[in-house]
């Protein structure tokens, strides 16, 4: 072994003996409210990849949709198709509220996803619940914010972990997150004239 190899060798030995000391601290679990938030793209995909992992641990999880209802997705249709018995998928919202153009209409879908969530959220066989756009709806206040703190703080169970999408994240919301990532754009295809494509948004 080379000098360079066993300097190198000692640094990760000591590296690794400060994180194992670090890590014998960390004994605690419990079940988490995580914020994905922020212009940058990724805030779903990333929700997504956890409800996968719970799939893929045979760990029983849910989807609520607040707001993406208008068009199909491939995570939405796989789940549909091969994991209906791991993972309970309910799209609520009927599409942008743009696109939608009735608010009553989109107060009284985001009013239906949220009691939706609640019935899931209190179900404790729920490892994981992804309440996708959640975000959206709380800033419009087709949902109360203080409402939903309220209840993911006094009613969620103990170990279950609530994943709460959406750009522009209500600050209560985020005061009371153990888990916040905010996704900040840098760049953008949509603003070189490229749409959303298959496969990459949906």
């Amino acid at each position: 072994m080379s000098n360079a190899d066993e300097r190198h060798a000692m640094k990760m030995a000591k590296k690794k003996a400060a994180r194992d000391k670090i890590m014998a601290t960390k004994t605690d679990k419990k079940g988490l409210i995580i914020v994905h938030t922020g212009k940058g793209k990724g805030k779903s995909s990333a929700a997504f990849g956890m409800i996968f992992r719970c799939i893929a641990h045979d760990m029983k999880c849910a989807v609520v949709q607040f707001i993406k209802g208008g068009m199909s997705t491939g995570e939405r249709d796989l789940i549909l198709s091969k994991f209906q018995d791991t993972c309970a998928f309910h799209t609520m919202g009927e599409g942008f509220t743009w696109e939608t153009q009735d608010k009553s209409r989109d107060i009284e879908m985001a009013q239906a996803a949220w009691a939706k969530a609640k019935e899931l959220i209190l179900d404790e066989s729920n490892h994981m619940v992804l309440l996708d756009e959640i975000n959206i709806a709380i800033r419009y206040d087709y949902i109360d914010i203080a409402e939903v703190v309220a209840f993911l703080k006094d009613q969620k169970p103990e170990m279950t972990h609530v994943v709460l999408t959406g750009r522009n994240a209500h600050e209560d919301l985020i005061e009371i997150a153990d888990l916040v990532t905010e996704m900040e754009l840098v760049k953008h295809p949509f603003r070189s004239g490229i749409k959303a494509q298959i496969g990459v948004e949906y």
